[in-house]
């Protein structure tokens, strides 16, 4: 798993249980979602993305095995919960671990 790339985005809202919800029911047409003690995380065909809601954030860790793949990962789930989040202005900007 360490030759995993690693992206995270704390996204700012109220209602981050109900958007992991509403982004693993959506994606899960797609793509597995495996309920963790940490969270839940897609499994999609490319990649995997936790999602661990707080109280006002919404955590997502998406991973692949090289950039292209986890550029991928990135763009579904960040768009999926931006046009979902649109009314709440809900921005997703993503940060590239080492």
């Amino acid at each position: 798993m360490s030759d995993q790339l690693v992206a995270t985005a704390a996204v700012e809202t109220d209602a981050a249980p109900r958007y992991a919800k509403q982004l693993a029911s959506h994606l899960g047409r797609k793509a597995e979602f495996v309920e963790e003690e940490a969270g839940t995380r897609l499994v999609l065909p490319f990649g995997d993305c936790l999602l661990v809601p707080g109280d006002a954030v919404l955590v997502m860790t998406a991973s692949a095995s090289d950039q292209e793949t986890l550029d991928r990962v990135t763009q579904v789930v960040g768009s999926h919960l931006e046009r979902f989040g649109q009314r709440n202005e809900l921005v997703v900007a993503w940060q590239r671990q080492s």
